[in-house]
């Protein structure tokens, strides 16, 4: 049951102790799709704690569209946790076929796929990093905290499939491309850092 994408069927509990389990499944990629997917929750009530307040009735179409973007997000961080299990899974078959031309292809493709779900979260979790910078002017200054939470979460998302990425980057063929990809990795979870300190600086004042 841990192996498989029905692990998003789980409580909270289950998922937890199946993620401590001695299983390859699930993992960091797994976990970095489920706390990407709280960051975007988080962002998503702070959201709601906004709207119909009369003090931010300018902002509300703003808020409209803001929530068809977190609703997105959350759905494909969502939708990474399953994917993550599949790529792994993919790369596991991969290695236990017979050595020759079939088995180093179904490594190659396999570890690209490894590497794409990662790099798919962190650009999720920047999307959501630069909405929750914008909002950060514009929501309930009570929810404040829980929009900062929002931004850390996917901070981490993206810290966690940064390493996800480079451990799969030697198994590449092409040693350029993986330089490549690596140096966006870093550059990408550079910028995620930088937003969110960002969000701090401006939020500020509104901490004790």
């Amino acid at each position: 049951m841990t192996s498989t994408p029905d692990i998003l069927q789980n409580t909270v509990e289950e998922f937890i102790t199946a993620t401590g389990a001695k299983t390859p499944t699930p993992g960091g990629g797994s976990v970095a799709g489920v706390v990407g997917a709280l960051g975007a929750a988080l962002g998503q009530m702070t959201l709601n704690f906004s709207m119909g307040k009369k003090s931010l009735i300018e902002h509300e179409p703003y808020y409209a569209e803001l929530q068809q973007r977190l609703e997105g997000a959350r759905s494909t961080l969502v939708e990474l946790v399953s994917a993550d299990i599949a790529a792994y899974q993919a790369y596991q078959q991969a290695t236990r076929l017979p050595d020759g031309d079939d088995k180093t292809l179904a490594v190659e493709e396999a570890t690209i796929a490894a590497i794409d779900v990662p790099r798919r979260t962190t650009q999720t979790a920047l999307g959501m990093l630069v909405d929750m910078k914008e909002l950060a002017g514009k929501c309930n200054k009570w929810l404040i905290t829980d929009l900062l939470a929002a931004g850390a979460l996917a901070v981490a998302a993206a810290t966690l499939s940064d390493y996800n990425v480079r451990i799969n980057l030697p198994n590449l063929t092409d040693t350029a491309r993986a330089d490549e990809i690596r140096q966006a990795s870093s550059d990408d979870l550079a910028r995620a850092r930088s937003i969110h300190a960002e969000t701090e600086e401006a939020t500020r004042e509104m901490l004790p």
